[in-house]
């Protein structure tokens, strides 16, 4: 009797490689540009009035990777901080440096400074140090110590162009570098705390005006 052939047994088939690990997702994000919207909420509502749920929503990264990327609130409203004070002098450097009259140089630093205040997708912001630094200091010693720093360095900025047009002989005699430079630095802070409280331009430099004549005299 003849038998079947019987079916040719089929081979296992090959166990298939292990698949490649799946690294992990790439930052969706430019921390700069990231920091940048943190620095805009914090300037709008400040510190506590500002959600990490706000933080998320503006700047698209969710809280492990805002932890990851930045550390805590806390810490995040520092680098905030430091990234405006960095813009900030960046935007006034060449001003305070440049050659050039006394009035102009006044005139021109709190343009720019009104620039600053006044902008804002939402309304005028006003700025960082008197808004809403100052406010945290009162807890806060590292934060304290960055407005005192911030303060001081404006301080000395302009007494640095009073003390120069005095040798120019652009200021009156017995005129004082630094006491002129506080009432520069009082006038720069009064113009942000109006910024921000909707004083339009024309007002505010009409105060610039009034207080650059107090210090240098009519031109």
């Amino acid at each position: 009797m003849v038998q079947k052939n019987r079916k040719a047994a089929v081979p296992p088939k090959a166990a298939s490689p292990p698949s490649p690990k799946r690294r992990g997702r790439p930052r969706a994000y430019e921390p700069d540009v990231a920091l940048g919207k943190a620095l805009d909420l914090f300037r709008k509502g400040g510190f506590a009035a500002t959600s990490l749920d706000d933080l998320s929503a503006a700047t698209g990264m969710n809280r492990p990777s805002l932890y990851g990327a930045f550390g805590d609130k806390r810490e995040l409203y520092i680098k905030s901080y430091q990234r405006y004070r960095d813009d900030a002098r960046a935007a006034s450097l060449d001003i305070f440096r440049q050659e050039m009259p006394i009035r102009q140089r006044l005139a021109r630093i709190y343009a720019v400074a009104l620039d600053i205040y006044l902008s804002g997708e939402s309304g005028p912001r006003g700025c960082f140090t008197v808004m809403t630094a100052g406010s945290e200091a009162v807890a806060d010693p590292e934060i304290r110590a960055m407005v005192v720093d911030a303060l001081l360095q404006l301080d000395r900025a302009f007494a640095n162009c009073f003390r120069l047009a005095k040798e120019k002989g652009e200021l009156r005699e017995g005129a004082d570098p630094e006491v002129l430079a506080q009432l520069a630095s009082a006038t720069i802070h009064t113009i942000a705390i109006r910024a921000r409280a909707g004083v339009p331009r024309e007002e505010l430099e009409a105060i610039v005006n009034g207080a650059i004549e107090v210090m240098v005299g009519k031109a």
